[in-house]
């Protein structure tokens, strides 16, 4: 074989690569929505949605910017930066408005993107919104949620793409960090634990998402589970996130009832610590749970060693 063929055989080998490469990463890193086959059949609870709404501090990041349309309203507008070590994001507008919000999505569209992380159009949402937690919830709560937002006043604000690299390949490629960050995550209740223990479970791990802050990650910014909600560096790159583990030999709490009077109260009962990092909006949130709810997640929390 002379030279020329040589070369001309590596090309084409080199090119057969790229092609096999490139056809499965497309593979692989496809969407996977669920069917809307799959929805129960149930008659969603906007009242018990805003619970969910709250224990998520869904408004929080999705609160619009200073100035911003919704922003004197409290409204989940979105607009509002959220930074992150990957790019800084824009969460969306969460109201009804049919142009720049949910008004025009289905039900099956509000759980694919709750549980599964894919828009309408079927395109990967960034992990920064926490669908990997918000996988444990039945979908009857999701579609709970959904009838609670769609109860909201339409607000006209539009999205803003996330500052990230190369942002057409990164949000493809996250179809592949699903594969092996995703998984089943649905709750599952432990029958030898009390009912408030579950639902506090259910809450902090589910809707509350409190690992997607409190738990390490690895290289690949997928959580540690081995090392569930023990702290780690924060999300914005503001220090650490302390542990959740350990709460009572730590001496941070005396009991259910001191740690549910901080969740409800924080710094204004003098619990000190709990305005630090975005915690104050977050408490002021769980502030308006049911107080069964805000002792289940203490009761939840204070039983992690």
């Amino acid at each position: 074989m002379t030279r020329t063929a040589r070369g001309r055989s590596a090309v084409a080998a080199f090119a057969l690569f790229v092609v096999v490469g490139v056809a499965a990463f497309w593979l692989l890193t496809r969407p996977r929505p669920l069917a809307a086959t799959a929805l129960p059949d149930h008659t969603p609870d906007p009242m018990g949605g805003e619970v969910l709404y709250h224990v998520g501090s869904c408004g929080s990041c999705h609160k619009a910017a200073d100035g911003a349309p919704g922003a004197e309203e409290g409204l989940p507008a979105g607009s509002a930066a959220l930074p992150t070590p990957v790019g800084t994001f824009y969460p969306g507008n969460l109201t009804p408005d049919p142009e720049t919000g949910i008004g025009r999505w289905s039900e099956i569209d509000f759980v694919n993107a709750m549980t599964r992380g894919l828009s309408p159009d079927g395109a990967h949402y960034f992990p920064a919104f926490p669908y990997t937690s918000f996988a444990a919830m039945p979908i009857e709560d999701v579609l709970d949620l959904h009838a609670y937002l769609m109860s909201l006043p339409p607000v006209r604000s539009p999205t803003r793409r996330p500052d990230v690299p190369m942002l057409g390949l990164a949000r493809r490629g996250v179809g592949l960090w699903n594969r092996m960050a995703l998984g089943d995550r649905r709750f599952e209740p432990d029958p030898a634990r009390s009912a408030s223990w579950n639902r506090g479970a259910y809450l902090t791990n589910g809707p509350g998402h409190c690992g997607e802050c409190h738990t390490p990650r690895n290289w690949m910014m997928i959580p540690d589970r081995s090392r569930y909600l023990a702290g780690g560096p924060h999300p914005a790159e503001e220090g650490d996130v302390p542990s959740l583990r350990g709460l009572l030999a730590r001496g941070r709490y005396k009991d259910v009832g001191d740690l549910t009077l901080a969740l409800q109260y924080g710094e204004t009962f003098g619990y000190d610590k709990l305005s630090s990092g975005g915690m104050a909006a977050i408490q002021m949130n769980l502030a308006k749970l049911p107080e069964s709810d805000v002792r289940a997640i203490s009761e939840y929390l204070l039983s992690l060693n």
